[in-house]
């Protein structure tokens, strides 16, 4: 088991703390010297072999728990948030030190997080619980693309999925999801029979910020944009969040970097409508999905 504090020994040296394990069932010192070298070697911290914890950075305390946990050869490895300590640019770094390590040594890892960035690029599958209770168990695209239920839908995914509170109404023959009476976004016609029963009933309406653009040249024809003001702007360098309000809800949406776009701009933002997910709030489950 990885902890998240490390709980390393502070007296005993980096070697004897990784060592401690096999001392404990009596493994001979030829074997515990060889699984702590090729140990250390895997994790990169053979010259820390001789220091105390106190002289390791984060990221060494981690890697040093790690092999603790490696010299042991588990059938099952148990990481309980084991990068929640670390600061942002040290915790990207050891997601993919962890990656690494677990493709060398094609063991079950189950790894406990709070951070769905971590569970996303980490895992080859997923488990979403909420109080104790399992909602959805798949693979992470499987998860992003097909939440079954408003839960899943707002945990995975960065920036989290838009939701604003609608209507579906038939409109000369259509379907639209009716947010404001300014703002009604057309159905896609595959998805008519889906949401065929649900008709003159409120929904929640959920998308994607990377599903919601800032259009340049909106798409009014086929009733999927909506003119909004933006509150705020947040570049990042490859791309541009924009904040704005819709009636009352904060909604995320994204801007084409080499495009300016400023606080108090109208722009038009266009849906994909063909992304977008409908929740039965009496449910909070998402329609459609296979629940």
């Amino acid at each position: 088991m990885v902890f998240q504090s490390y709980a390393l020994y502070p007296h005993m040296s980096v070697y004897d703390n990784m060592a401690f394990g096999l001392k404990l069932k009596r493994s001979t010192r030829v074997e515990i010297d060889q699984r702590v070298k090729e140990a250390a070697g895997l994790l990169n911290i053979t010259e820390l072999l001789a220091r105390k914890p106190r002289e390791l950075s984060g990221g060494q305390r981690q890697r040093v728990a790690m092999g603790r946990a490696i010299v042991r050869q588990p059938r099952v490895f148990l990481f309980d948030e084991p990068l929640s300590n670390l600061d942002a640019n040290l915790r990207a770094q050891m997601r993919v030190e962890i990656k690494r390590l677990h493709a060398k040594l094609e063991t079950t890892v189950v790894y406990v997080t709070h951070d769905q960035i971590e569970a996303m690029t980490l895992a080859d599958r997923i488990v979403v619980m909420r109080d104790g209770i399992i909602e959805q168990v798949g693979e992470p695209m499987t998860l992003y693309r097909q939440p079954k239920n408003k839960f899943v839908a707002g945990f995975i995914g960065a920036p989290k999925m838009n939701f604003m509170s609608g209507r579906i109404e038939r409109v000369n023959g259509a379907l639209n999801v009716v947010i404001t009476p300014d703002i009604a976004l057309k159905v896609p016609a595959d998805r008519h029979n889906t949401y065929e029963p649900f008709v003159d009933t409120d929904v929640d309406f959920g998308i994607r910020a990377e599903h919601l653009m800032v259009d340049q040249q909106p798409d009014t024809a086929n009733g999927s944009s909506m003119q909004v003001d933006i509150e705020v702007v947040e570049p990042t360098g490859g791309e541009v969040l924009v904040f704005t309000t819709i009636d009352g809800m904060e909604v995320v949406a994204k801007s084409d970097p080499n495009h300016t776009v400023r606080r108090g701009d109208r722009v038009m933002l266009t849906a994909d409508m063909n992304r977008m997910h409908l929740i039965d709030p009496k449910t909070d489950l998402v329609i459609g999905s296979d629940n």
